[in-house]
């Protein structure tokens, strides 16, 4: 379960060697099924609407012009949402928030240990369970964003969206490792920063 119910793409509806010839109705279909999602994967980035709109325009554009770049050993949907994510990097860089917690802000929201053992009571955090009522999801999103960027879209990408681990490790061009510890340590830093509302 996740903290938002999306509507996942069927690739399987799009036939994807008309698409890569250039053929502009499967883009079309492409575009009309991606479109709701990638923006809000974009918003999250960019905070403003109206860029993350023109990012996604921006992605699909580049993501036709270069067909010709797709290699097909992921999904299409994962390489399209790749490049949409690096142009909101990009973005985000030039306007970074200030607002966001450090590395060092994390490492001080982990659970502590001593004699091998969690010196307060530890119980793994559900972000669905969290998220179930609008208020406590506000709440949750409000903390989602406080967390650095490369924190904030793996659990955007894996919680939210429902990417797989792969999925996401290649969207982000990471290692699945990396991705899964970076899953673990955000969801510890949230349930740290939403410890005092539950």
């Amino acid at each position: 379960m996740t903290l938002v119910t999306t509507t996942s793409v069927k690739e399987e509806d799009v036939d994807i060697t008309l698409l890569l010839a250039g053929n502009k109705q499967e883009f079309e279909k492409i575009v009309r099924q991606e479109s709701e999602r990638l923006y809000r994967v974009l918003l999250r980035y960019v905070k403003d609407e109206d860029e993350a709109r023109s990012i996604m325009q921006e992605a699909f554009l580049q993501a036709y012009e270069n067909l010709d770049s797709f290699r097909g050993d992921s999904k299409f949907t994962t390489w399209l949402y790749s490049i949409g994510i690096n142009q909101a990097r990009a973005q985000y860089r030039k306007q970074r928030r200030h607002d966001l917690l450090e590395e060092d802000q994390i490492d001080r929201l982990q659970p502590s240990f001593s004699m091998g053992r969690y010196t307060h009571p530890y119980e793994p955090w559900q972000p669905d369970e969290v998220a179930s009522k609008s208020e406590r999801r506000e709440l949750v999103h409000r903390a989602i964003s406080q967390l650095p960027e490369n924190y904030r879209i793996v659990v955007e990408l894996r919680d939210i969206q429902e990417f797989s681990t792969a999925e996401t490790a290649e969207v982000l061009e990471m290692t699945s490792v990396a991705v899964r510890v970076r899953l673990h340590r955000a969801r510890q830093a949230l349930r740290a920063l939403l410890e005092p509302y539950f």
